[in-house]
């Protein structure tokens, strides 16, 4: 847990890894200050998530959680943090607002996924072209498409900071999830990084990974990666499989590795994946292909019938 020496000290930047997204905690001084936490982080983390913001924030309270998307790895630690904060007040992007009050999972990707997440509540909307209070200064939100449809990013104008989240990391962004289903997004993966470089941002603090300063090299990486998308779709559902795998084998660290071809034939994505991109291998020839590939780039290895992850 660092504050980083690129913001101002009222940022506590909690770099989390790639199974919880980073967590960013803002408190102002002064007699009015509300401390709030953008993105929570893994439900698997999520007693280390309410530990770190409790160590950070002392007898203050936690007044307010704020989602850039629903994705599991950046919510996950709502419920946890609601638990330890009854009065915190949580804002999401509108888009799924139905799906999380009548909580329903598929909508939300976490059956599809095979992922978890905690039932939460909402109390708030993050409209794209609103303000919201971070600290003490006014964060922009701005819609952003793409990896996923609901997603938005936050912006300061003044010191030129972004929160991407998964829109732009140092070196890509996230899986463009509505490609999964069939649903052209990587026109509006294209859209948002325009978006994002019409913003010129200064700092980018990105869903997953190391804030950075060299904004123009992390656009021009991420759209090389998506003209190589557009070119070959299938490339990109080989990529969205194995980030899947490697997610759930960050999870589990280890498992049996006919469990972990049981399971991935049992995801409702990777079927949807295999029968729209790779139907000419069977299922379970596809399923082990992936595991070799994670195993050819060092991501795992399987020892004695386990799969470890690397």
């Amino acid at each position: 847990m660092t504050a980083a020496p690129l913001l101002w000290p009222e940022i506590t930047v909690l770099e989390r890894g790639w199974l919880s997204a980073n967590n960013y905690l803002f408190q102002a001084s002064g007699p009015d200050s509300a401390a709030a936490l953008v993105d929570t982080g893994y439900c698997l983390h999520a007693e280390q998530t309410v530990a770190l913001v409790q160590d950070s924030l002392g007898a203050l309270p936690l007044a307010s959680i704020l989602n850039t998307h629903l994705h599991s790895d950046h919510c996950g630690g709502n419920a946890a943090l609601q638990a330890a904060y009854p009065d915190v007040q949580t804002w999401i992007p509108p888009g799924e607002a139905a799906a999380v009050r009548v909580w329903d999972e598929e909508r939300l990707s976490y059956r599809p996924t095979g992922q978890d997440c905690p039932r939460f509540r909402v109390e708030g909307l993050l409209q794209a072209g609103t303000e919201v209070m971070l600290g003490s200064r006014p964060w922009q939100v701005h819609a952003a498409p793409g990896h996923d449809p609901h997603s938005v990013i936050l912006f300061e104008p003044e010191r030129r900071l972004l929160i991407s989240a998964d829109a732009l990391w140092e070196h890509g962004f996230g899986v463009v999830f509505p490609e999964i289903e069939g649903i052209h997004a990587f026109a509006e993966v294209g859209a948002t990084l325009d978006i994002i470089e019409a913003l010129q941002p200064a700092v980018v603090l990105p869903g997953h990974g190391a804030l950075f300063t060299d904004v123009a090299a992390a656009l021009t990486e991420a759209r090389r990666k998506l003209t190589g998308f557009v070119a070959d779709p299938r490339k990109h559902a080989r990529y969205a499989a194995k980030v899947l795998l490697k997610y759930k084998l960050l999870e589990w660290q280890q498992i049996a590795a006919a469990d972990a071809l049981r399971w991935m034939l049992a995801t409702p994505y990777f079927r949807t994946l295999h029968t729209r991109y790779f139907a000419a291998d069977t299922p379970t020839a596809w399923a082990q292909s992936l595991v070799h590939e994670l195993e050819r780039s060092g991501a795992a290895a399987v020892q004695g019938g386990v799969l470890h992850n690397r």
